[in-house]
């Protein structure tokens, strides 16, 4: 968090959810992380810009000094805002389930050296194709992507696809499934939604099927608010969606 009014709100924010701040860092001379973007009429993502420079000051030094309470937890999640020599010393020194977003297609390349260590990945078709190494044209293609991503140790991979759902496959089988109904206002934050709720149905023990299930419902509920983050978002309104 920098020093400025957006990192006043989000502490206030997630603070007020119960969310625990303590090991955050707190960098009143730098700006907070910033992200954005402008909607289509369709509310799709047209143009986007960031600053995460604020990024840089999670050192290895950083990350040993919290690693203890990491490896306290029951999960933890990372991206690849984070550098690749960061990404590499968490793989190496958490011992918890790990679960990784790509970001974009930029930065997706950071995690190919720790999918291995990966319990669950969820990335776009293009950060699969670019990872794989395979042109997803059809089920066929997509399938082999998925294929050599959990060649790499992966034990579960989501792969989604937009309009087209998403493939969830693990080392006994996959699934394409399509998307739920809903009435996109905003489809910034679907990506995160899905993520959250794939990392609570690996805890919850769900089946690969359920995870991406709930994942598309967390999906379908984030697109229905102007809030990158929907309100009305619980795990009763996941269960609910799905049925």
């Amino acid at each position: 968090l920098g020093g400025d009014v957006y990192a006043d709100a989000i502490e206030r924010q997630l603070t007020d959810m119960g969310i625990d701040l303590s090991l955050s860092l707190r960098l009143r001379d730098e700006h907070t992380s910033t992200y954005l973007f402008i909607a289509d009429e369709k509310g799709d993502m047209s143009l986007a810009v960031n600053d995460m420079d604020i990024y840089r000051h999670q050192t290895l030094s950083y990350f040993e000094s919290v690693l203890p309470t990491l490896n306290a937890h029951r999960a933890v999640l990372l991206d690849a805002n984070l550098s690749e020599e960061a990404l590499r010393f968490l793989a190496e020194n958490v011992r918890v389930p790990l679960f990784a977003d790509a970001v974009s297609a930029a930065k997706a390349a950071r995690l190919r050296p720790i999918l291995g260590r990966l319990t669950a990945f969820k990335p776009n078709r293009m950060e699969a194709e670019l990872l794989s190494g395979v042109t997803v044209t059809d089920e066929a293609s997509l399938n082999r992507a998925a294929d050599t991503l959990l060649a790499a140790g992966l034990q579960r991979v989501f792969i989604s696809l937009g309009a087209d759902g998403v493939l969830a496959a693990d080392h006994e089988r996959k699934v394409h499934l399509h998307n739920l109904p809903a009435r996109m206002v905003n489809t910034t934050g679907c990506g995160d939604a899905f993520m959250a709720a794939v990392a609570r149905a690996f805890l919850d023990g769900a089946d690969l099927e359920t995870a991406a299930k709930r994942g598309l419902a967390a999906s379908a509920i984030a697109m229905e608010s102007a809030d990158t983050i929907n309100p009305a978002m619980s795990l009763t309104a996941v269960a609910e969606r799905i049925q």
